[in-house]
């Protein structure tokens, strides 16, 4: 009996794409917490904060400036997912050396919970072993911001 060959190996192709649409020195710096709050709280949909909990990163390069903003999930009224492997093939495609994640909490609590903080150590050791720095976790609403960094968890 022949084997069929043509079928044996057939994969999927992956492509990575990168574009940039705009000059690199046009790019925002960040330089501590009130930078990451303000820029996130400009592209965050301020209608839905205090409805749904979204989570977000923003990734940069070497000298801190923003390569762009990644939205990781969305999910309800008290929790979403965050899913390193998703954060990581972001900044791992964007070439980010350094990332700072971000999400809210619809009741407008800033404490972060314990799910929060084992999950920013958890992003930060896997941030070593790729070698892209975890700069801060933000947890934000309309009315102001917690930073990690700024409290020395991370």
């Amino acid at each position: 009996m022949k084997k069929n060959l043509d079928n044996t190996f057939k994969v999927c192709e992956l492509q990575l794409v990168y574009k940039q649409t705009f000059k690199p020195s046009q790019r925002p710096k960040i330089t501590n917490s009130l930078d990451s709050y303000n820029l996130l709280i400009s592209i965050w949909n301020t209608e839905i904060i205090g409805f749904i909990e979204e989570f977000k990163i923003l990734l940069l390069n070497r000298a801190h400036k923003v390569i762009g903003c990644y939205d990781i999930s969305t999910g309800g009224i008290c929790g979403t997912v965050a899913d390193p492997r998703v954060i990581f093939a972001a900044a791992l495609k964007s070439c980010a050396t350094s990332i700072i994640l971000a999400h809210n909490h619809p009741s407008g609590n800033l404490t972060p919970s314990e799910a929060d903080i084992s999950l920013t150590r958890k992003l930060k050791d896997g941030g070593l072993i790729l070698d892209i720095a975890v700069l801060d976790h933000i947890i934000l609403s309309t009315e102001g911001y917690y930073s990690f960094a700024d409290e020395g968890i991370i």
